[in-house]
């Protein structure tokens, strides 16, 4: 029997697109957790609730999907800030910023999917837009763009965020914060500033990815539950703190999902990939680019 060669090629450009999508699920987990050590496990609550504001502007006065989340933006960053700060002075600045502050994440999860469902019920909601159908053919190749779109939206997200964080000296403490901030009141930068603006910046990020959602699939309240194991598993995989690795963690989590449920069956997607994890992490504990 010959090789399938054309479905296989088909499988790692389906992966591509799908980690594409993942790098912009996890990018807001990357920051929150990768560098500021806050275990936000709300963040796909957020993704949802981004989601669903996207589908009411659709609605409303028919805005494209991204051009909603671009708007959302200002909106989602003062949320975060504002979340953030009740975090530090109910948890960070009394020293319980463990267990309690994972348990104050977990109920603004279930708040938020709570609130969704009492106002939009459990029916999916869905979008349109001219780029969800159509597909671009490459000889074998296809490029359906509801999965084009975002992942070159994901893309272009991760360098503009990469560009922030290395080259603007906010960006720079930010990276510093959970690590010294002594050295980085020295610098005459306050600590506390700092986390409230990178927390910010990180819901403010699930605007998009919520956007990037509804163009790839109908949404319902729950549906953020099936993403808080991917993208904390991504952030380790590419290392705490490191957009570049969370960016190529998330392309081999898609490849190898897609490449398994192409020639397994879905329901072996998720076995194979968290086993792909757990077997580099043995070989590299501190993940791909983890320092």
């Amino acid at each position: 029997m010959d090789f399938p060669f054309e479905l296989f090629l088909n499988a790692i450009v389906a992966g591509l697109l799908l980690g594409g999508f993942y790098a912009a699920v996890t990018a807001g987990v990357s920051i929150s957790f990768g560098m500021l050590d806050i275990v936000n496990i709300a963040h796909p609550g957020f993704i949802i609730l981004g989601s669903y504001i996207a589908y009411l502007l659709d609605v409303a006065f028919g805005l494209d999907p991204i051009i909603a989340s671009l708007l959302m933006l200002p909106v989602f960053y003062a949320l975060g800030s504002a979340i953030y700060q009740v975090y530090h002075l109910s948890f960070e600045k009394r020293g319980q910023d463990s267990l309690r502050g994972l348990a104050f994440f977990f109920g603004l999860l279930f708040v938020t999917e709570v609130a969704l469902i009492l106002v939009f019920g459990v029916d999916y909601r869905y979008v349109e837009a001219s780029y969800i159908g159509p597909s671009l053919h490459f000889g074998p190749i296809d490029l359906p763009l509801r999965m084009l779109v975002p992942c070159m939206v994901a893309l272009a997200l991760f360098g503009l965020l990469e560009l922030f964080i290395s080259r603007t000296f906010t960006g720079r403490a930010i990276m510093a914060v959970s690590q010294d901030q002594l050295a980085l009141q020295l610098m005459a930068a306050d600590p506390i500033r700092i986390k409230r603006i990178a927390f910010g910046i990180s819901i403010a990020i699930a605007a998009i990815a919520g956007a990037l959602l509804i163009i790839i699939q109908p949404v319902e309240p729950s549906v953020g539950r099936e993403y808080i194991g991917r993208v904390f598993a991504i952030c380790v995989l590419g290392g705490l703190g490191s957009l570049p690795g969370s960016l190529l963690a998330a392309m081999l989590l898609g490849v190898m999902e897609s490449l398994t449920s192409t020639f397994y069956g879905p329901s072996w997607a998720p076995a194979v990939a968290f086993g792909f994890l757990l077997l580099t992490l043995a070989f590299r504990p501190a993940g791909l680019f983890g320092r």
